[in-house]
């Protein structure tokens, strides 16, 4: 098993940044890749970005493309994800997961499916 453990999220104003962090135990030799969702009330989960675990290739929902950043410490087996410029909108549970190497197909970058564990959450609310 792979436990994820994330913490940074809180209550800001828009245009306010804030870093959220994962920090994962476990069977993490399993890692194929890091991915971060979110979800807001009344609405599906939603992708939002993704890293590999090797090489570090990135991928972006297009809301938050130019305005997140995702990064991984490999030898703290920890993912970031700097969130700057914030909007309203980027209101919700933030939820970081855990993609096993045999889920590696490009298919399983953005759909939850692909992703076998799953934080606990954390808040993130923009205020206007």
């Amino acid at each position: 098993q792979v436990q994820l453990v994330e913490s940074g999220g809180g209550l800001v104003q828009a245009g306010d940044s804030l870093r959220l962090s994962c920090a994962a135990s476990g069977r993490t030799f399993s890692t194929n890749a890091m991915g971060w969702f979110r979800q807001a009330p009344g609405k599906e989960r939603e992708f939002v970005a993704s890293i590999r675990w090797s090489g570090g290739s990135t991928y972006y929902a297009d809301s938050v493309k130019g305005r997140f950043t995702i990064s991984r410490d490999n030898a703290k087996h920890t993912v970031y994800l700097q969130m700057n410029s914030l909007k309203p909108e980027d209101t919700a549970v933030y939820y970081c997961a855990h993609r096993p190497h045999y889920l590696s197909s490009s298919y399983y970058d953005t759909v939850p499916a692909g992703y076998d564990y799953w934080g606990q959450g954390t808040q993130v609310t923009v205020s206007s």
